[in-house]
């Protein structure tokens, strides 16, 4: 049947793997960990060389729980929590943001100048902005530095500041994808060294501005993390890319010394799926990523594939029955 779905929201949170954060989730595939300080007292190392010996620090052998995140453990109970979901990129954030946009990325460490690119930075690729613009559709970025990374996104007028989609939201008057990060001042991304509880709060403040506009019964909305930020996650993602140096478009970028090293899939990170029609306390187990959410926008609004990656895609089908009654907006203050 054609979906009811209007607009797509892509909340895009820092550095937390699964079983930090859902591990104790009942009926997910976790495991229980010792307790962690909120907030973190630093901010573990999260390359892509640390990530190829991730198992010998248990230091990062540490997860959070519902008392930290009320209404993370909230909204996974009244919608969809997706246990299988991976980080596109066996590494940090940068490559990870780019696949959430592009399902592609040329890098697999952080570019220099990382927060602060400089026009040469841009890197050529096709992105879903481009794709959505192509069909007569919408898109903002709200506060997402990436996107300063592609060069047909770079210096466009749909890149936002974060604070500008709650008045978009309240007014009812969102694009039909938005791409939605917490950097700014303060920044309550949940990236170390921030309190986590804080971030959580910052993220329910959007959902509720969603549903204060009147938007809820036509959007569904996505809330993940770019990346594993250094800490454990007992489930061995599958390998399904090998980085290739030959992909990199600057020789900073290239590190040949990785090749043949896992490039896809990173460590699994929490995804959770808010709409009318996804289901009810539903555990998500079919396989996805990053380019999951680029391939449910393309299935939503009838676009093509960019790659082969979102062409292979599940798409987070498992998170939604668009036959279903709809459910009421999320009960979380």
């Amino acid at each position: 049947m054609p979906s009811p779905i209007e607009h797509v929201v892509i909340i895009v949170k820092e550095n937390h793997t699964f079983d930090n954060y859902f591990g104790t989730f009942p009926s997910a595939e976790g495991v229980k960990l010792t307790p962690a300080s909120n907030p973190p007292p630093n901010d573990p190392h999260h390359d892509h060389e640390t990530w190829m010996r991730r198992a010998s620090n248990p230091r990062y052998h540490v997860q959070y729980g519902e008392k930290d995140i009320p209404a993370y453990f909230a909204y996974a109970r009244q919608f969809t929590l997706c246990d299988h979901y991976f980080s596109e990129v066996a590494g940090p954030s940068t490559p990870n943001h780019l696949m959430l946009i592009c399902g592609d990325a040329p890098i697999i460490n952080n570019p220099s100048r990382q927060y602060h690119p400089r026009p040469g930075d841009a890197y050529r690729l096709a992105s879903l902005p481009e794709q959505l613009e192509e069909a007569g559709l919408s898109w903002g970025n709200y506060g997402g530095y990436a996107f300063h990374f592609i060069a047909g996104l770079a210096g466009h007028h749909r890149n936002h500041t974060r604070d500008l989609f709650q008045h978009h939201a309240t007014k009812g008057k969102l694009p039909s994808v938005s791409w939605v990060y917490a950097d700014g001042r303060p920044s309550l991304t949940e990236h170390p060294t921030q309190n986590i509880t804080d971030g959580m709060q910052w993220t329910v403040d959007q959902i509720n501005a969603i549903v204060a506009g009147g938007l809820w019964d036509r959007t569904a909305v996505f809330i993940t993390w770019d990346d594993w930020g250094g800490w454990f996650d007992h489930v061995e993602p599958p390998l399904v890319e090998k980085w290739d140096s030959s992909r990199a478009q600057r020789p900073p970028d290239a590190h040949p010394e990785f090749n043949g090293q896992q490039f896809r899939y990173g460590s699994r990170v929490p995804c959770l799926a808010l709409s009318p029609y996804a289901k009810r306390g539903h555990v998500c187990s079919q396989t996805n990523s990053h380019v999951s959410l680029v391939k449910f926008c393309q299935t939503t609004f009838g676009l093509p594939s960019l790659n082969e990656r979102d062409g292979g895609s599940n798409g987070m089908t498992d998170c939604f029955d668009f036959a279903q009654n709809p459910l009421p907006p999320p009960q979380v203050e």
